[in-house]
């Protein structure tokens, strides 16, 4: 009988509705418009067409309105049964601007640009093909509105509003990425993802904290990979790309495969891409501080200091990565959707740079300061449901179990004594989605979460001279975090032309902590946290007509302490030591931003936001005691003792603002430009600049796009830092900056002159190739301990089937 029961429901299960299968065509050239999306408001539902410009709307039947939108598209609405009537066709016109983009990541779900109280910025597919990041890192900076930091060339630290590292959030296909050691140094973790595997990049401004929990203070990225897609008919869907890339900068070499393989009812995709990087060679005009002809290389048991053939090259930044994923996708009928998949990514071992120009006494200070392989893992499974009933329109489900591994090596020049720290990292998440429309009206979207992670610590001390090992001072105490929210978020429409949105979460953290004081004399052997947030949010959405929209934003978001702020044990700078703090509570940002969009005829779009963020309670690394000492030896130095505090209010405010033009015959220009201040709140009562808060920046483009060129002329651009507006605590790291006319350090403002362009042979076939910083400036980014690339040329070919 119980099988019975069980075929019964499989069988219930795989029934579906007969297709509906539409085309969505260009009008113009009547070529196919892949990724349209069309949406369904009440009940709610979506459904996105294939790379074919195929859909199956037959979850859509009976539709009175259907919002249909397109990348670079007029937005149109249409019922269902007109649909059928024009052949099962859409045809959409070419629209220079568009203030309806369809967006993901302001509350989970698919909704109109228009809809948001909140700034966002889409990176599309077409937008990586013709710049060419190497790195995830240096996708979120093509956007002209992040900025990225690099203290080595395996990484990248964006920076957003004036905030970074676990003050914004990252989220994989809906996951999590944030772990409990994202630190408020700079990190590198983006780098994990594949570029060539996102499908689409969203980058949400602002504090998130209703939506995503904590950490989402600065603002979300959300990056999207490639879905499976599936055949509309019983012919099977094979799909795919490979491409090759090489840049001259730093001699990389770069494969990359995708394939997908559709049918009916299931798919799959794999993806795969493996880089190698030499050193990085930095330009050749610019300021000599940021030189450092020399390496230090083990020879004949001695650390020997080599001067390099090349003094522009810098060593070590080396590194190789690997990325795969694997994706399979079940779909029996309209209202069930399943996803599995699987990522995987490592890295080589690769060197800090920052750390590796320090000196001592007139030396170099290092003869070794690598991160060991960085490794991620994901599984993760979605379930999504469309069928209106009492409680969701939809339902998305979210099951996720992460594996972060990353490692750091360091040995003084002359010591034979090389240090080793291991952290690794098992990150379980659950999340579900819901979403309800009550009426025309009136939409809301509810949801909880659940996070674990657990933190495993170990340090190894060997002798490089005898090769004996010994159990070493791990960085951080064995221990877990978790996290718990529930979140409900309300948009209601009061008419054609106004709309709010109001939003609660509440989240409650723990945090268990077991220190060893083999190594360090810790007052204590555990720590342990459990405490509650309660954050909300208020925005509004003024649409006068289809060409302006006004939004504004308020809500205050949060960050809950992590075990790096609580437990960790390392030397932020020379001459200090930061050891434990078990009195840490969540720090709160308050949030405000105000923006306006236009456009005006049909060849010129500005969008401009103003904000301001208060941070109280602020996280911040200050002077402490260990013990009544103010200063231990540490790595045979002596130390001042610090420790992360709640003891400041920092305040960070800006302008983001864009401007587009659209000439004829298709050339156009655009420009994004970003100014932020940020204070923070020191011990003696006076301020001092934000850390994170990043010089005037931004970049510029005139281009051409017509049939199957692209061609860009762009400058990359930043102001200068002055010493006194440095962060006190940057303002001693002669490793990082250029010094002023007063041997201060300071950070020079920088610009670069670029090309890039590509072409389309064939619908299949295209090659893409630029030249990066032509006049072969050295430069190097606010905050970073690595010079940006010379002369780079780049060249990559790529083809589909």
């Amino acid at each position: 009988m119980k099988q019975i029961i069980i075929i019964c429901l499989l069988w219930l299960l795989s029934m579906s509705a007969q297709a509906q299968i539409i085309s969505i065509t260009d009008t113009k050239t009547n070529e196919p418009i892949p990724k349209a999306r069309l949406i369904r408001q009440n009940p709610k539902a979506y459904v996105i067409a294939n790379d074919n410009g195929e859909a199956d709307i037959s979850s859509l039947q009976g539709a009175k309105k259907i919002e249909i939108f397109a990348l670079g598209y007029k937005a149109q609405v249409m019922s269902y049964d007109q649909i059928v009537a024009a052949g099962n066709k859409i045809e959409m016109v070419i629209a220079n601007y568009n203030l309806n983009k369809v967006v993901i990541s302001a509350n989970k779900w698919q909704q109109s640009e228009s809809e948001i109280p909140a700034q966002i910025e889409s990176i599309t597919p077409k937008d990586v093909a013709l710049q060419n990041p190497q790195t995830a890192a240096d996708l979120l900076g093509i956007s002209g509105k992040v900025y990225i930091q690099k203290s080595q060339q395996g990484g990248g630290s964006p920076m957003i509003r004036g905030f970074s590292t676990n003050r914004l959030l990252y989220t994989i296909d809906g996951v999590r990425m944030n772990t409990a050691i994202f630190r408020g140094g700079n990190i590198q973790n983006v780098i994990s993802l594949d570029p060539f595997a996102i499908q689409n990049t969203e980058i949400l401004f602002g504090a998130n904290s209703v939506i995503y929990g904590s950490d989402a203070i600065g603002g979300v990225m959300s990056f999207r990979t490639l879905q499976p897609q599936l055949a509309f008919d019983d012919n099977v869907n094979v799909t795919g790309k490979a491409l090759a890339r090489y840049a001259s900068a730093n001699n990389e070499r770069t494969g990359h495969f995708d394939v997908n393989v559709g049918w009916k009812k299931w798919a799959m995709v794999t993806s795969f891409s493996a880089n190698k990087y030499d050193h990085l060679r930095q330009g050749s005009h610019g300021p000599d501080d940021y030189l450092k002809p020399y390496y230090v290389q083990r020879i004949d048991s001695v650390d020997r200091i080599i001067t390099q053939d090349d003094p522009l090259l810098q060593i070590p930044t080396a590194y190789s990565q690997t990325n795969f994923m694997q994706k399979i996708r079940f779909k029996p009928n309209e209202k069930w959707d399943f996803e599995y998949g699987l990522h995987h990514s490592e890295t080589s071992s690769y060197g800090r740079y920052d750390r590796q120009t320090r000196v001592r006494n007139g030396v170099a200070r290092y003869a070794e300061w690598d991160y060991g392989p960085q490794k991620w893992m994901m599984n993760n499974l979605s379930i999504s449901h469309s069928g209106k009933n009492k409680i969701y329109d939809q339902l998305s489900v979210r099951l996720a179990v992460q594996n972060f591994e990353e490692s750091r090596i360091d040995r003084s020049l002359n010591n034979d004594e090389r240090n080793t720290q291991v952290e690794k990292v098992i990150a379980y998440s659950a999340n579900a989605d819901f979403i309800k429309s009550l009426g025309e009206k009136n939409t809301i979207n509810y949801g909880a979460e659940f996070v674990l992670n657990d933190v495993t610590s170990t340090g190894e001390l060997t002798d490089i001279s005898t090769g004996s090992s010994m159990v070493g001072p791990a960085r951080y105490p064995q221990s877990s975090w978790s996290s718990v929210g529930v979140y409900l978020n309300d948009k209601y429409t009061i008419n054609n032309q106004f709309l709010v949105q109001v939003g609660l979460r509440y989240s409650q953290f723990m945090l268990d902590a077991n220190f060893d004081t083999t190594f360090y004399p810790f007052p204590f052997t555990t720590a342990n946290i459990n405490n509650g947030s309660l954050t909300g949010s208020l925005g509004a959405v003024y649409t006068p007509d289809d060409k302006t929209v006004v939004r504004a934003n308020f809500g205050p978001a949060f960050r809950a302490p992590n075990i790096d702020d609580l437990g960790k044990v390392f030397d932020s700078e020379p001459g200090t030591v930061t050891v434990p703090n078990i009195g840490l509570q969540a720090e709160y940002a308050y949030n405000f931003d105000i923006g306006l969009a236009r456009v005006l005829g049909d060849f010129f779009k500005f969008d401009v936001s103003a904000y301001y963020t208060i941070l109280q309670n602020a996280l911040v690394r200050r002077n402490f005691t260990l013990n009544g000492q103010d200063s231990i030896v540490y790595q045979g130095d002596l130390s001042q003792v610090q420790a992360i505090q709640n003891a400041a209010v920092a305040n960070v405010y800006g302008v983001q603002a864009n401007f587009d033009f659209k000439f004829a015959q298709g050339f156009f220009f655009n420009t994004s430009l970003n100014f932020q201040k940020g204070t923070e709140e020191l011990d003696n009562g006076t301020t001092s600049a934000s850390r994170h808060a990043a010089p005037f920046f931004g970049i510029s483009r005139l281009g051409y796009a017509k049939n199957k060129v692209n061609v860009q002329f762009y400058t990359q651009f930043q102001g200068e830092r002055k010493f006194e507006d440095l962060a006190v605590e940057e303002q001693a790291k002669d490793e990082i900056y250029a010094k002023d006319a007063n041997g201060q350090n300071y950070a020079p403002s920088w610009y670069t002159l670029n090309a890039k362009a590509s072409y389309q042979f064939t619908d299949k076939m295209s090659v893409s190739t630029g030249i990066e910083n032509m006049t072969d400036q050295r430069y190097r980014p606010f905050s970073s301990g690595l010079s940006g690339a010379g002369r780079n040329f780049i060249l990559s070919f790529s083809t589909k089937f």
